[in-house]
């Protein structure tokens, strides 16, 4: 598809594209991958949302964190919107598993691919939702 509108670009890549395109399949074959945060661009990014966002990186696979609790572990305990609103302008979506954090009625809350992205991905790490749509897990991070 890129070769017949750019017919005369020139396949190419680099060592480091290579191995997050490695990890991002095996991401999403259901691999307990986490991803460096060297490669991504947090510079970008306002203070506060690089707190939250090495926050929401650091909740391991298989667990969740409420935006509460995520706020909490960045000084700011009265910071739950304002954790969702960073989660929400995440530039690095699945380097940083912000589907991992949920609201504190185990809700599953925002998600910029929507929340059937958000509940595939928790299921794939063994994070089910029960009929009233509340995360059943006792796998709580922070």
């Amino acid at each position: 598809m890129v070769k017949a509108a750019f017919p005369r670009s020139i396949e190419s890549s680099c060592t480091e594209i290579d191995v997050v395109a490695s990890q991002i399949e095996a991401f999403l074959a259901g691999d307990d991958i986490s991803f460096s945060l060297e490669i991504a661009r947090l510079d970008i990014c306002s203070e506060f949302q690089q707190k939250v966002l090495r926050a929401e990186h650091g909740i391991p696979c298989g667990h969740v964190s409420t935006y509460q609790r995520i706020a909490k572990q960045v000084g700011k305990p009265s910071g739950a919107r304002a954790v969702g609103t960073a989660l929400a302008k995440n530039p690095f979506p699945l380097l940083i598993p912000c589907h991992r954090a949920i609201r504190s009625d185990r809700t599953l809350g925002g998600y910029q691919g929507g929340l059937r992205m958000k509940q595939a991905l928790l299921e794939m790490e063994g994070i089910f939702l029960n009929d009233k749509g509340r995360v059943i897990t006792e796998r709580v991070f922070y």
